[in-house]
């Protein structure tokens, strides 16, 4: 039986007196959201993720009484991803791991499934005069001044739409990203820097924007950047923010920016020694 942190055996009798099964997973669910943000200390977007999984899972699938889920009904749930992205497959194994593992402590329950291996497959970057045509195509402002800024940083997309004013050291352009709270240890915000050409579309963007007290490009971090879509339309090939992030480390590969600054600018976590405790990390340097 699996045992429910916060609640005494004799499951069958704790649910008799609940009321109805979405009641009570979504009661379980939202003790659970608490476990993602304190214990594991999660974003909310990460938690918000294993969550939508979780519920799909006992609600939208197995449609059963928590106490009654065994390795067979998890296997035959995982069953129904396996022609999916190994990516999306990950995530669902992940999302059970968090909740029957480490969450219900029945770890039992999870412990056969792994995660696929998705190999090393070679990316190909567009072309500078490419990244320049599809910036050509971009109608306003706003989405040109975005541009810019994913192209030059290297920030991950929730980092720059999430930036205020106060994450700006406009005298050194210097960018200054708030938004992890995670502790994974894979995504961090360190700083990065922006270009002349950002500095000059950013201050004629803000001469016009309105509201300066929102993040500055009044997008939120799930928004499908509509326009970009326009423009990929238009020119017959699709640039986003994390092409951006792709083609900005390989140009500072190119201008010969060692991999340990790439890192730090993208956000990654040092890995080398030399990296963690034999570089200099100021702004200044």
């Amino acid at each position: 039986m699996v045992r429910l942190p916060g609640f005494e055996p004799g499951l069958e009798a704790w649910e008799a007196k609940k009321g109805t099964l979405i009641g009570k997973t979504e009661r379980i669910l939202k003790s659970f959201e608490e476990f993602c943000l304190v214990d594991l200390k999660l974003k909310q977007g990460s938690a918000d993720n294993h969550i939508r999984n979780i519920r799909r899972l006992l609600l939208g699938t197995l449609d059963k009484p928590l106490s009654q889920i065994d390795v067979q009904d998890l296997r035959t749930y995982l069953k129904g991803y396996l022609n999916k992205a190994n990516g999306t497959y990950a995530n669902q194994i992940k999302a059970l791991r968090v909740f029957f593992r480490d969450f219900l402590k029945s770890g039992y329950l999870v412990e056969s499934f792994k995660l696929p291996n998705n190999g090393y497959i070679p990316k190909i970057i567009p072309s500078k005069k490419k990244v320049q045509q599809f910036y050509s195509a971009l109608e306003s402002l706003r989405d040109k001044t975005l541009f810019l800024m994913f192209a030059t940083t290297g920030l991950r997309k929730a980092e720059v739409l999430s930036l205020t004013l106060e994450d700006l050291d406009m005298e050194r352009r210097m960018v200054i990203p708030k938004n992890h709270r995670g502790n994974k240890g894979t995504k961090r915000s360190w700083i990065s820097f922006y270009n002349d050409e950002v500095e000059e579309a950013l201050k004629k963007y803000l001469a016009g924007k309105n509201n300066h007290n929102l993040t500055i490009f009044d997008l939120s971090i799930k928004t499908n950047l509509k326009n970009w879509k326009k423009a990929s339309k238009k020119i017959g090939f699709q640039i986003t923010p994390q092409v951006l992030r792709d083609w900005f480390c390989c140009e500072m590969g190119r201008l010969s920016v060692p991999d340990r600054y790439v890192d730090a600018f993208c956000g990654r976590t040092p890995k080398s020694v030399l990296s963690r405790h034999y570089t200099d990390y100021s702004p200044e340097h």
